[in-house]
């Protein structure tokens, strides 16, 4: 799957980057090219915010590669760390499975990126590619909130995101650890996370989900429950008190009355006999 420079949505930041303008067709094409790069000389970068790669999707990859070719090429940076090595922006997860695969080199195209290009592009490629765990989005996204000053208005308009949607998003890391790994394992959702993100609880509700298997709907019913607490109860007023014991010393039997105020109410006598019950009848007909 290709990245679609031409989204809608994408601001014009990385619109410049990924050169989708024809004022810029130029200035792209001077500082990038398409070459092959031996699988020794390419390193992972330190700023792809993706953390796991799933074996079994490398080794399917890999197949796929060995039968029909890298359908795309991966996008790399030459590295400032070791001359003559490249860093990879965009396509590890092809790298890996290249290794896999046994190629001894793959095309790439090589750019020259800035932190913060390289940073967006990553985040972008894998967002489409829905690649990346929640957290791992998250995290991409404060890192260039933090490192670059992006706003989240303009996060959006990089991203192609709504605004809502990075802040919803972002707001997973304030969660303890232990429930961002859950997440991140797939143990629960983000939807199951943002629901008992405000409680007191937090992380033996997660352990309740992951038990009962509930569903996020279960989930907001349950913080909701815990959060209203027990039902107060609706003391009486004297005057039906004092009714309840008259009737129950006339009748011999528990009498309870349960007043609705203007709706009325309902008036309940207990009996544990049929012969009970054929006294309380006897009574009401005197």
């Amino acid at each position: 799957m290709a990245l679609d420079i031409n989204k809608k949505g994408l601001g014009r930041g990385l619109s410049s980057l990924m050169g989708d303008t024809d004022s810029l067709e130029s200035t792209v094409s001077k500082s990038s090219s398409e070459t092959k790069i031996p699988i020794a000389k390419l390193r992972p970068s330190p700023l792809q915010p993706r953390r796991v790669f799933d074996k079994n999707s490398i080794n399917e990859l890999a197949e796929s590669i060995k039968s029909k070719g890298l359908v795309q090429p991966i996008l790399v940076r030459p590295s400032t760390a070791n001359e003559g090595e490249y860093e990879i922006i965009a396509g590890e997860r092809r790298w890996r499975a290249a290794q896999v695969a046994q190629l001894h080199e793959i095309q790439a195209i090589v750019r020259n990126l800035n932190d913060a290009e390289s940073l967006e592009i990553a985040i972008i490629e894998n967002v489409q590619r829905s690649d990346l765990s929640p957290i791992e989005e998250a995290s991409g996204y404060k890192k260039l909130m933090e490192s670059y000053n992006h706003t989240q208005e303009k996060l959006s308009e990089i991203v192609g995101k709504s605004r809502s949607h990075i802040a919803n998003i972002i707001r997973l890391l304030s969660l303890p650890q232990s429930i961002q790994d859950m997440i991140s394992q797939g143990s629960i959702s983000s939807g199951h996370a943002r629901a008992i993100m405000n409680s007191a609880f937090p992380e033996q509700l997660a352990e309740k989900i992951i038990q009962e298997n509930l569903s996020v709907r279960a989930t907001e019913a349950l913080v909701k429950e815990k959060k209203e607490g027990p039902k107060k109860i609706k003391l009486k007023d004297p005057d039906t008190i004092d009714l309840e014991k008259k009737l129950t010393d006339i009748l011999g039997l528990d009498v309870i009355i349960s007043h609705r105020g203007k709706k009325g109410g309902s008036l309940k006598v207990n009996y544990k006999s049929l012969d009970q019950l054929e006294f309380v009848t006897n009574k009401l007909k005197n």
